[in-house]
């Protein structure tokens, strides 16, 4: 079937994707409760082994983005195995070009991480009893981690969901691809918490890692609606 290239048709596409996959979220919720239970669980275990030791800021930090790393695999790991559970894999090849699946499953996997990691950090701070000295970088990091989280994972979701018990993989073939990413939002998590590193204000010493978030997700995004049609076709 032809179909228009016009942003305006990629964005009803990818649309519709997004609006199918929160349909029947909404309607089951099966992957967002999944997640909160995953979530709340891990971060109860965390802050009963944490209770009598006062950690470090970059510990704590690590600790955030280790559940915030499992969370991305256990929910968007099934992004596209359950279309072809369903059957509806071969309806979206039909009537859908190849970069609208992916930026619908994109935009999906964003949101739902994003609910997934806002409920888990204010979690996490409480139970941690963490004070963030710079709120917003917080959030900032929180964000664009998230973005760079979905935008690999749903690409290797697309490529496991070819192979015969895919399920496990993604986190085998995630965790080497997501070390850049992982090592700054680590350190711009940190600076939130303390403020500052040595004499330098913390928003001026997190810029690189920022940066460095920004260009990983900005790469990770391009190249996969490049390869995306390789390997939603194939």
């Amino acid at each position: 079937m032809s179909m228009s290239n016009e942003p305006s048709s990629w964005i009803a596409g990818a649309t519709a994707v997004l609006l199918k996959d929160l349909r029947l979220e909404l309607r089951n919720k099966s992957v967002l409760g999944t997640l909160l239970i995953f979530v709340l669980s891990t971060l109860f275990v965390v802050s009963f082994a944490a209770a009598s030791t006062d950690l470090a800021p970059g510990t704590k930090a690590g600790l955030l983005w280790i559940v915030v790393l499992f969370t991305a695999a256990l929910g968007l790991g099934r992004a596209f195995l359950s279309e072809q559970e369903r059957g509806t894999a071969i309806f979206l090849q039909l009537h859908t070009q190849s970069q609208m699946v992916y930026l619908g499953k994109l935009c999906y996997g964003f949101l739902t991480l994003l609910c997934a990691n806002a409920v888990s950090s204010l979690v996490f701070l409480v139970l941690l009893n963490v004070e963030v000295a710079l709120p917003g970088l917080f959030v900032l990091t929180i964000c664009l981690g998230t973005l760079g989280l979905a935008g690999a994972a749903t690409l290797l979701s697309a490529i496991i969901s070819r192979t015969a018990r895919g399920g496990p993989l993604l986190p085998v073939l995630l965790f080497p691809i997501l070390i850049p990413l992982l090592l700054s939002a680590v350190e711009a998590t940190h600076l939130s918490f303390t403020g500052q590193s040595f004499a330098t204000d913390g928003w001026s010493a997190a810029v690189g890692s920022l940066v460095t978030m920004v260009s990983f997700s900005g790469v990770v995004i391009a190249a996969s609606i490049l390869l995306f049609d390789y390997v939603w076709e194939t």
